[in-house]
């Protein structure tokens, strides 16, 4: 099915030359002058090769028909990140380079939508937000301002961000796993 290149997002599976390939990052560029054009980061599914293409917004490019259904996230072992259909229970295993840095914001029974091409699964979307806990982070210092000075501090999943000076260690953050970043304490 042929879609306009400025339609095109992350996860999105397209076909070019006959290989398949799925976006990593897409960005539309609008310059002040010129065309505006759309900036894709692909990884073919067959060998993992990373390939950067740039279409003009208008352009027609073939995108591959993919089945996404959600599943739910079970455990990582040698094989891979294995995930099972919660409508029949069929566990499907997917390669750590298929889910790539975002692996690391995995938590067990998390709903992860996966998107599968003949069987194989070829992208996986995380949930927006996940809540973590800190569990290192320096001390307040007294007199510091809370309106723009972030400090750095260590995730339960082992991933480092910046986080207001007011949240210590043992709190539950509400971060991105687009880019690891605070969003707020968590509710809960």
């Amino acid at each position: 099915m042929k879609v306009i290149a400025s339609s095109l997002r992350k996860g999105n599976v397209v076909e070019v030359d006959d290989k398949l390939y799925v976006i990593v990052t897409a960005e539309n560029i609008h310059p002040g002058k010129g065309t505006p054009v759309t900036q894709l980061d692909m990884r073919r599914i067959s060998d993992g090769v990373k390939v950067s293409e740039r279409y003009r917004t208008t352009e027609q490019v073939e995108r591959a028909f993919v089945e996404d259904r959600e599943h739910t996230y079970l455990y990582n072992d040698s094989e891979g990140f294995h995930f099972m259909n919660p409508e029949n229970y069929d566990q499907v295993a997917v390669p750590g380079e298929i889910l790539g840095d975002q692996a690391a914001y995995l938590q067990e029974g998390m709903a992860v939508m996966l998107s599968t091409y003949n069987g194989n699964a070829v992208a996986a979307e995380l949930p927006q937000r996940v809540t973590l806990e800190i569990t290192d982070t320096e001390p307040t210092m007294k007199g510091q301002t809370a309106s723009s000075s972030y400090k750095p501090a260590m995730l339960s999943n082992g991933i480092r961000t910046m986080v207001p000076p007011h949240v210590a260690a043992g709190t539950r953050i509400v971060v991105m796993t687009a880019d690891g970043s605070y969003v707020e304490r968590a509710k809960d």
